[in-house]
């Protein structure tokens, strides 16, 4: 298979099209090329296709949408699906997830994280994903540690097409979003737009969200030459669901939670200890009205791909994305000296403190090219590649209102911090077809990273990070077919990484944070047939210096995390689809697993100083996750499914203390669809999800914090992140 990678623009060209529209189609593929698996690549990896996505997609963010995926376990912070919600892959946090977007990375440079809410029905433009678990391919962005999760946007449409689709549901939850596509115009050009809405007022009180996004595309297809443009965005007003619901609240009588509002600290007014004993498993700390997040979030991609010649393809992609917005809250009593304001003088009183109203501002731009180079003749298939990448960001505060404002003015800034940095690297891919049965794969990556940071963080302290690394990333491993629909893989892997910014704000005083160093070890066996399909897997991965949280979380709601020298994650993991009947199809997976820490540190106080951990559970790692998907279509266009998921208990700390856990949960879902056409409609298509069918009360999140006393436990508290009981989502989609 030629590369050619698909970069992004949108200009003329004087090349002829190329008729055959599985041709165009294929050109369209490219795109995704350089960081995909197929058949031939010795990784473990599982694919999602708008058709699969499609009646799924009744206004859910997408890691939902993706929550039967083997190893995966999903989370909401409002509960229902909407706004905030994240996911891990064995065991692994969106921050150790490599995502791409048309080869384009999506993880934040600062946080390596990604922010669903921000491209809020993205999921209606999405013609493919791949989800490579381990280190797989990745070429672009930092190295994945858990999986790597690669996002393909709309392909050319031959012909031209209306849609519309519409859904309500539970809580207030509604969606509405319309798609053009032009189809081929002059058997040239091809274009593609998307309008959503989206708002919920989400399961946990005060959690709505109100979500907008477009997407818009444009391309010119040659025989020779391909540009394309892609645009997308979104802007979301969502309220803050960060803080969790105490342990006390969910499963505690009034003793704990009168130890809870004696001890906690949280709870010293009356409002907001009637709001903590009337609220039941709704509870939001939150009470401002306005207590939201509010940001908007631009991606421009221009991908163009060429053929120099036979067996040579040069491809190229320029990419910007643009991000501003705050997150508004208000405070309580806070010292005035924290915002570097002067005590207020009041006759013979002087006021130290003040409730205020604040806004902490995020304001960046990301932006860079990548590019590469593909020879593929006989039984060599070879791509040199790279990628430039530069990151220029604001972290600052405002102060927009405050009970005693004394110096202030409406929106000055009592903190302001920038940090820029610049990520380059380069790739040799190397797939060498030995003989019918085996091929050899070779990666090796050389990856350069330049951190620097100026200013004042949110506490006001000065913040000054110059920091550099280099990096040697390899992958080896081979693909042995048995026969047309089996084969066998082995692949060994180096993946390094930096930490992020946070670790090295949080990190303790003198310290630093240390890069991690994953050695990712797989094997498995595919096959794929008329009735069944399965794969079976084993894998390993031995990390260094890997950066594990500590329970705690930061004043936005993120893990803090240090490095632990050695640990380790092995498991076994089976999936598998089977026809049952004419009618009938079940597809399940399986993944057993053992995450474990040789030693770690818990500091608990200054003064009680540390307890040692010999072969501790890494933390949000469950050992068990299963998920199963039972299918009946008894008429054409009907299709009934129930579909299962099992995650096992999870820690929220390193301790393996089982006073510090998520409980397992077992949850079922039913989903119902039927699509038929009339006279003048292409497609009529009726959705029904009903959530959580059997009420299961369960929390997917959390964190764990706790003030210690000599030798003893003053108070340990458990924040939760309850979600939602039975629920429903109804769709129409038309299409014409």
């Amino acid at each position: 298979m030629k590369f050619l990678l698909f970069t992004c623009a949108f200009a003329a060209s004087l090349c002829t099209f190329p008729q055959d529209s599985l041709k165009v189609r294929k050109l369209d593929d490219v795109i995704v090329y350089a960081t995909r698996a197929n058949e031939k690549t010795p990784t473990t990896y599982s694919e999602i296709t708008s058709t699969d996505l499609k009646p799924r997609n009744l206004g859910q963010d997408l890691p939902i949408l993706l929550n039967f995926s083997p190893s995966l376990v999903t989370t909401s912070d409002a509960g229902a699906g909407i706004g905030y919600t994240g996911m891990r892959i064995r065991g692994s946090d969106a921050t150790r997830i490599n995502v791409t977007v048309n080869g384009i990375p999506l993880n934040d440079s600062e946080s390596h994280g990604v922010f669903w809410v921000n491209m809020p029905d993205f999921a209606s433009s999405v013609s493919n994903i791949q989800i490579q678990r381990g280190v797989g391919t990745s070429s672009n962005g930092a190295a994945a540690f858990g999986a790597t999760v690669n996002l393909q946007s709309s392909n050319v449409s031959v012909d031209p097409s209306f849609e519309t689709s519409n859904s309500v549901g539970s809580f207030n939850t509604w969606k509405t979003n319309v798609v053009y596509n032009t189809g081929l115009l002059n058997e040239v050009f091809n274009f593609e737009a998307r309008l959503s809405k989206l708002a919920s007022d989400g399961y946990i009180d005060r959690s709505a969200a109100d979500l907008k996004s477009y997407y818009l595309s444009g391309g010119r297809y040659g025989e020779k030459t391909m540009i394309k443009a892609v645009l997308f965005g979104g802007q979301e007003i969502t309220q803050q669901a960060w803080y969790g619901t105490p342990e006390a609240r969910l499963t505690g009588g009034e003793t704990e939670l009168q130890e809870l509002i004696d001890f906690g600290g949280e709870y010293g007014t009356p409002e907001l200890e009637a709001n903590l004993r009337n609220s039941g498993r709704t509870f939001n700390y939150y009470t401002y009205d306005n207590e939201v997040d509010n940001y908007r979030q631009d991606h421009y991609q221009l991908h163009l791909a060429h053929t120099l010649a036979e067996n040579w393809d040069l491809s190229g992609a320029f990419h910007y994305t643009r991000g501003r917005g705050f997150f508004e809250q208000f405070r309580e009593d806070d010292a005035l000296e924290d915002y570097g304001l002067t005590n207020v003088v009041v006759g013979a009183e002087t006021i130290t403190t003040s409730d205020i109203i604040r806004r902490r501002w995020l304001d960046n731009h990301f932006y860079g090219l990548t590019y590469g180079l593909n020879h593929a003749s006989g039984a060599l298939d070879l791509t040199i590649g790279g990628a430039w990448n530069k990151y220029d960001g604001d972290h600052f505060g405002e102060i927009i209102w405050a009970q005693f404002a004394g110096n202030v003015d409406i929106r000055d800034q009592y903190y302001d911090g920038n940090g820029v940095k610049k990520d380059f690297n380069s790739f040799l891919k190397v797939n060498y077809q030995v003989s019918d049965q085996l091929n050899l794969f070779g990666d090796a990556q050389v990856r350069t990273i330049k951190y620097e940071t100026a200013g004042l963080d949110s506490d006001r302290s000065p913040y000054d990070i110059e920091t550099d690394f280099t990096f040697l990333n390899p992958k080896l491993g081979l693909t042995y077919t048995l026969n047309g629909s089996t084969n066998l893989y082995a692949s060994y892997a180096i993946g390094n990484r930096e930490p992020v910014r946070s670790d090295f704000i949080d990190a303790n005083p003198g310290t630093e944070p240390e890069h991690e160093t994953l050695r990712n070890f797989e094997a498995g066996i595919r096959s794929r047939g008329s009735k069944l399909s399965y794969e079976a897997n084993y894998y390993y991965m031995d990390y260094k210096n890997q950066l594990v949280v500590t329970g705690a979380v930061n004043d936005v709601g993120a893990p803090i995390r240090i490095n632990v020298p050695k640990s380790f994650r092995m498991g076994i993991e089976l999936s598998g689809i089977y026809q049952l009947t004419e009618n009938l199809v079940w597809s399940a997976n399986l993944t057993l697993s053992e995450n474990k820490i040789d030693q770690f540190s818990e500091i608990v106080s200054a003064s009680f100083g540390e307890i040692q951990h010999s072969n501790s559970d890494i933390s949000f790692s469950p050992n068990i996750i299963s998920g199963s998907d039972l299918s009946y279509s008894p008429s054409e266009g009907l299709t009934f499914q129930f579909l299962s998921k099992y995650v096992g208990k999870q820690f929220l700390d390193n301790t393996s203390n089982d006073d510090r856990a998520i409980d397992a949960y077992f949850t079922n879902d039913v989903r119902m669809s039927y699509d038929f056409e009339t006279k003048g409609i292409r497609n009529i298509g009726l959705s029904l999800l009903i959530n959580n069918i059997l009420n299961e009360e369960y929390s997917s999140n959390g964190y764990t914090w706790g003030y210690y006393y000599g030798a003893d436990i003053l108070y340990q508290q458990n924040n939760y992140y309850p979600q939602a009981g039975r629920n429903f989502l109804l769709g129409l989609n038309l299409k014409f």
